[in-house]
């Protein structure tokens, strides 16, 4: 027992990562079972609650295990006190609840002159309120979940060897690659040419700028409250606000604007903060 654990204090971020992956995709694939990739409509509509549940499972019950054994008790303190940080200034606030949907509006609203694909979906939708409802309550449940570990785990221990870019991009690319499975199993839902590469890239293209974003905002926070926040944003948003039935071309079309300009706001921030979201590692701060 002794040697595991020191494996695992030596190989933190590796070991939770095994896990996450084990824990989600295993689940997953025994929710869906060996003849459900990809899945059919029906066989997907009827079985997502219990695989989100199982994907829910990965990040939070490694990073709530892995913290408890690392770092004991001292260590769920800490965990505790930065969930519960909420005095951080109203403008992080605002960047974590907003970005995302002013983003995305703005994007789909440009787009729809050029095609009705990308209408958004809550103005093509006649059970508003239901819509509505429904996309934050997923949003609220996976920004709570998932940021128990990405954030509350490895973040910041990824944070103590790299400058906040570079584990944005490793944490983000995780991230996007954790979503491949049920992406693939989705992909079955639809169908003609570009589907199945529009499922497989949207997660990539989707996330991984967005998360430079949240570990920047992390930084100059260090609230994990506000990182659920950021993500439960952007998950909201996407259920709200993306049309109902994007995929293919559409969907790649939007991937890759939305990856554009998410890199260009990341410029703006490191132009206008001086560098730091290309600050040094913790652990050369700290030397």
């Amino acid at each position: 027992m002794s040697t595991i654990k020191a494996f695992v204090k030596q190989h933190r971020v590796l070991t939770y990562y095994a896990l996450v992956f084990a824990i989600s995709w295993g689940g997953v694939l025994l929710v869906v079972g060996p003849a459900g990739m990809p899945g059919t409509k029906a066989q997907f509509d009827s079985l997502l609650p219990a695989a989100i549940l199982a994907m829910l499972a990965g990040p939070s019950i490694a990073g709530l295990l892995l913290t408890g054994l690392v770092y004991g008790k001292a260590g769920l303190r800490d965990f505790l006190a930065r969930l519960l940080k909420w005095r951080v200034g109203a403008r992080w606030y605002a960047v974590a609840l907003l970005t995302a949907p002013f983003l995305m509006l703005a994007l789909l609203l440009v787009l729809s002159l050029l095609s009705t694909a990308f209408i958004p979906g809550l103005f093509a939708i006649q059970a508003k309120v239901a819509h509505l409802l429904f996309g934050l309550t997923v949003g609220l449940v996976a920004g709570l979940f998932e940021e128990l570990g990405w954030t509350g785990f490895a973040i910041p221990e990824i944070r103590r060897r790299y400058g906040n870019l570079t584990t944005g991009l490793i944490v983000g690319l995780l991230w996007a690659g954790w979503h491949l499975l049920v992406a693939f199993w989705a992909s079955g839902t639809v169908s003609g040419p570009l589907a199945l590469p529009s499922y497989l890239l949207d997660p990539i293209l989707f996330l991984t700028a967005y998360r430079v974003l949240m570990v920047w905002v992390y930084d100059r926070t260090e609230s994990l409250l506000v990182a659920m926040l950021m993500h439960m944003s952007l998950t909201a948003s996407a259920r709200i606000i993306m049309p109902l039935t994007i995929a293919g071309a559409s969907l790649l079309t939007f991937d890759l604007l939305w990856f554009i300009v998410l890199w260009a706001v990341i410029g703006v921030v490191v132009a206008s903060n001086h560098g730091q979201l290309t600050q040094q590692p913790l652990s050369r701060q700290m030397a």
